[in-house]
């Protein structure tokens, strides 16, 4: 090799590392497109039921052993589908502080407020409180990320879906606020462990580790680190067994709110960024208002398509599309 070819190859050589280099930070879409849209919205059909679960859970089982048996019978769902298909967890040992830290965040301390807090105040109140998630994602994702950046587009988007969440809920609901604080300031916690969860989340794709391989791990931390509270605390061996409906819904929230879930969830925060994929909690009220007037036969109000409204201007004004039709294009510039 002559020394003009050993110097090109060594500066396409340095050239490749710095493109290899440029792949360590993940790849965030601002504007999902319709695979994310549908992932979304699956997400939240699927979340939506979840309140009328834990509402049955959590007055039939003390909240720290539902919360174990949630998490624990997610976990194991995992484990024997892995080994199913014979596949590795891919869980190396360097990713389980993070992992630990994102089942504290993401579920264990989360999911006691929301099944402590339940049991003082009603589920169409905690959804509301759960709608503040993407509020405090918009903030936390601009103190500790680089490309989600807050702006006033998405700012004016979560504040117009808050309000259409808290218009459909109604003024009933709205009027208890001030009651139960504790309970309500337990929810609102829990909102912002989502949202830092959510940023926290997007750690793993840099580390190469799927969305499946996080929920596993998240999951199993979330089942060790739930055993030891919810034995000290509740003894659920001196509880009464638990009626089927409510052992039903914890393996309905175990298998499908979480297991499955949160595989989406992660799969769409690595593809379209924490703060867009906390917009579903802004999503879930509607879901589950229109799931009781499918399913219960409840009665739809006009508030409640007032609320809609709301939420679907907020939504497209986070995504941007639909507003960039509306702009006037900007004039060509002659050719010089």
């Amino acid at each position: 090799m002559t020394k003009l070819d050993q110097e090109a190859f060594e500066s396409k050589l340095r050239e490749a590392a710095e493109q290899a280099g440029s792949h360590d930070q993940p790849m965030i879409r601002s504007v999902m497109n319709r695979s994310d849209w549908m992932t979304l919205i699956g997400l939240a059909v699927i979340w939506g039921s979840a309140f009328f679960c834990i509402h049955v859970a959590v007055h039939s089982v003390p909240p720290l052993t539902y919360v174990w048996l949630r998490v624990t019978i997610a976990a194991a769902a995992l484990w024997g589908y892995l080994a199913w298909r014979k596949e590795p967890a891919g869980l190396p040992k360097s990713v389980w502080g993070s992992m630990i830290l994102l089942a504290l965040l993401n579920n264990v301390i989360p999911f006691v407020l929301f099944g402590w807090g339940q049991t003082h105040i009603a589920s169409g109140l905690a959804s509301i409180l759960n709608a503040t998630t993407p509020i405090w994602g918009v903030i936390v994702a601009h103190v500790f990320t680089q490309d989600e950046r807050m702006t006033p587009r998405k700012i004016a988007g979560v504040l117009l879906g808050f309000g259409g969440v808290a218009l459909m809920i109604g003024a009933d609901l709205l009027g208890s606020i001030g009651n139960n604080v504790l309970a309500q300031l337990a929810c609102v916690t829990a909102a912002l462990l989502y949202a830092l969860a959510g940023v926290w989340a997007r750690r793993f794709k840099r580390q190469g580790v799927s969305p499946l391989s996080v929920t596993t791990g998240q999951l199993t931390a979330s089942a060790i680190v739930m055993l030891p509270v919810a034995l000290i605390f509740d003894r659920p061996w001196v509880q009464a067994i638990p009626p089927v409906n409510a052992l039903a819904a914890i393996v309905v929230l175990a298998v499908i709110c979480s297991a499955y879930a949160y595989i989406l969830y992660f799969r769409l925060i690595d593809s379209a960024g924490a703060t867009n994929a906390l917009l579903v909690t802004l999503l879930v009220p509607p879901v589950a208002i229109v799931m009781g007037a499918l399913i219960l036969g409840e009665v739809i109000e006009p508030r409640d398509f007032a609320g809609l409204g709301f939420i679907a201007l907020g939504l497209a004004a986070i995504d941007g599309r639909l507003l960039n039709l509306f702009r006037r294009p900007e004039p060509r510039r002659a050719a010089s």
